[in-house]
């Protein structure tokens, strides 16, 4: 029973071997394990039990997130990469430039605005795009840049 699954799992003879090898095999890393384990239990050939996301997720004790991606791998990529553990791809440029974190650091030290006791990190953020140093600014970039530096706040 297939259900309402948009990426069909049919694993030819060989793959389905080399997954039964693979969770049968001693030093294996987990999630590597459990990506084949998915697989086997998702083939939807005669020879394969075809379970529903459910059934995987109950059975494994993951998520069903977890099931339909590697799915959509098999099916977009194959076998290989659907079992393969992949890197983020793309840089994770920063944010802030050395005087927008100097800015930031010099509001920080700065007394608190009227009303309040004290700086929060969204204050900070909200000043950083009043004073228009910055378009945009999240809260966890404003916490992220103050925990690296070492300016005395208090």
């Amino acid at each position: 029973m297939v259900g309402n699954v948009k990426y069909i799992v049919r694993l030819s003879i060989s793959e389905q071997e080399a997954l039964e090898g693979l969770v049968n095999k001693g030093k294996v890393a987990a999630a590597k394990r459990k990506r084949a384990h998915i697989l086997l239990k998702a083939n939807a050939n005669a020879e394969g039990p075809a379970w529903t996301d459910e059934q995987i997720a109950v059975a494994l004790d993951i998520s069903v997130a977890t099931i339909h991606r590697t799915r959509q791998a098999y099916v977009a990529q194959g076998l290989g990469f659907s079992v393969e553990h992949q890197r983020p791809t793309g840089r994770q440029f920063r944010k802030l430039d050395g005087a927008q974190e100097a800015r930031l650091v010099a509001i920080a030290c700065s007394p608190a605005p009227e009303g309040h006791t004290r700086w929060t990190l969204k204050l900070l953020a909200d000043k950083m795009v009043t004073l228009e140093i910055v378009e945009a600014i999240g809260k966890e970039t404003v916490r992220r840049t103050l925990k690296k530096t070492t300016s005395n706040r208090g």
